[in-house]
């Protein structure tokens, strides 16, 4: 055998150990070569999991970060909705927005200014306050009725010529022989309030217009009143200048105080008003609440309710109001 042959047997004891193939390697395995090396560990040592359990906290900061991005997006699309709003002005958001709290405001503003402009329009026509009286009786039927709403004007205002000099008011005496008529019947319908009274004004025709200490008996309607002389009134003489009254559904003078007992000889400083326009039934509002008439009349307790006027002017505010918010409601629904 020459020296440069080998035997079988030399080729056994040279390899000492089983071979294996090679593999090029996962990431996972080089993975744990890194863990291996860092720690000192063999092979065996190395806890697989404790890999794997890393990648998974790692793909759960990656899924926190994807949903912050989403959280960031939705907060994007909603600020982007209404592009113009949040660069507006607060007065620009006043005038023009038709939703939420500059909305409301807005139209809040709109009804009282409404209020507001009823309210002095009515004054500067009529030149008293309050300009509009509710009916409370049957007393000046067929002309008035129960429950109409009637505008007042201050005595003096569009006063006509055959008026009481100083007074603003034509007597039922005086309109017959002119043609002048109110309400159905010569005369102004006047509204006072004696000093002593404690109900409400009274709204009644004025039909004679006497002088202080004048004997004024003959010069009435002897029907509507129950006396023979001057001196089987209470009123007569005159105590005052002033005027002498009655319902156009009455019997009875105001000033016959057997029958009626209504009031004196009315006072010019009394008269607070001339009827000059009537509202049928709208004055139904406030004696039906004040318990003054209606089915509930004499039982509901004494309690402050807003003038008619008031009523008026608030339900014609409520309505321009609630018009002009019908489309906005309809966008909320």
């Amino acid at each position: 055998m020459t020296s440069g042959e080998r035997s079988p047997a030399d080729e056994d004891d040279s390899d000492g150990s089983e071979s294996f193939p090679s593999d090029e390697g996962t990431g996972e395995e080089a993975d744990v070569d890194e863990v291996v090396q860092s720690e000192g560990l063999s092979g065996s040592e190395v806890d697989i999991n404790q890999v794997d359990g890393d990648h998974d906290d790692e793909s759960i900061d990656d899924e926190s970060i994807d949903d912050e991005s989403i959280d960031d997006e939705s907060i994007d699309d909603e600020s982007t909705d209404d592009p113009d709003r949040n660069d507006r002005t607060p007065l620009e958001r006043f005038l023009n927005d038709q939703d939420g709290p500059y909305m409301v405001v807005r139209e809040v503003l709109l009804s009282v200014a409404v209020v507001l402009v009823i309210g002095l329009v009515l004054f500067a026509i009529s030149g008293v306050w309050p300009p509009l009286v509710a009916v409370e009786s049957t007393s000046m039927e067929p002309n008035m009725k129960m429950g109409d709403l009637v505008l007042v004007t201050e005595p003096g205002r569009y006063a006509p010529d055959a008026a009481v000099s100083g007074t603003g008011v034509v007597t039922y005496e005086q309109g017959a022989e002119v043609s002048y008529e109110t309400f159905g019947m010569p005369g102004s319908v006047i509204v006072f309030d004696p000093p002593d009274r404690t109900g409400s004004p009274i709204i009644h025709r004025a039909h004679h217009h006497v002088e202080e200490g004048e004997n004024w008996y003959d010069r009435v309607d002897q029907d509507a009143m129950n006396a023979d002389s001057c001196e089987e009134l209470a009123t007569c003489p005159a105590p005052h200048d002033g005027f002498i009254t009655k319902g156009d559904h009455n019997r009875w003078y105001d000033q016959d105080y057997e029958h009626n007992g209504i009031a004196p000889v009315v006072h010019e400083d009394w008269v607070t008003g001339v009827a000059r326009v009537r509202v049928p039934m709208l004055g139904w509002i406030r004696l039906i609440f004040t318990g003054e008439a209606g089915p509930f009349a004499g039982t509901l307790p004494s309690v402050p309710f807003p003038e008619p006027e008031t009523l008026l002017v608030a339900s014609g505010a409520s309505a321009v109001a609630a018009g002009r918010n019908a489309g906005w409601m309809n966008r909320w629904n």
